[in-house]
């Protein structure tokens, strides 16, 4: 299986808490990563990197480190690059760690 791993910084939503570039090198290390990123907004620009990625690496599956609010958006933009809109799987750092810790280390070890 071939996976790539996305983490939103929600224009700061996330990333002022969590700490994305961590959550990045650790799933770099995971088995069956194959690309990691992270990016300031996924569910606007981001989309296209997604998109290039999972055509460039042939990608199987997507985990997408976000807010669950953009998740069919998500959905459609994996499905245009060619994968079943249903290998992806959302992790919802945003409103499960972010705003629910006030201290980095805490959240960012919550999202990984």
């Amino acid at each position: 299986m071939r996976v790539g791993v996305f983490i939103c910084g929600c224009g700061g939503d996330v990333s002022d808490t969590v700490d994305v570039e961590k959550l990045v090198n650790h799933s770099k290390k995971l088995d069956c990563v194959i690309v990691a990123r992270n990016h300031d907004f996924l569910c606007l620009d981001g989309l296209k990197l997604i998109e290039e990625d999972i055509k460039e690496n042939k990608l199987d599956a997507v985990v997408i480190a976000a807010c669950d609010l953009y998740q069919q958006t998500f959905r459609a933009a994996i499905e245009e690059a060619g994968l079943n809109p249903f290998c992806l799987e959302m992790a919802n750092i945003r409103e499960h760690c972010s705003w629910v810790h006030k201290d980095k280390e805490k959240a960012t070890q919550k999202a990984k």
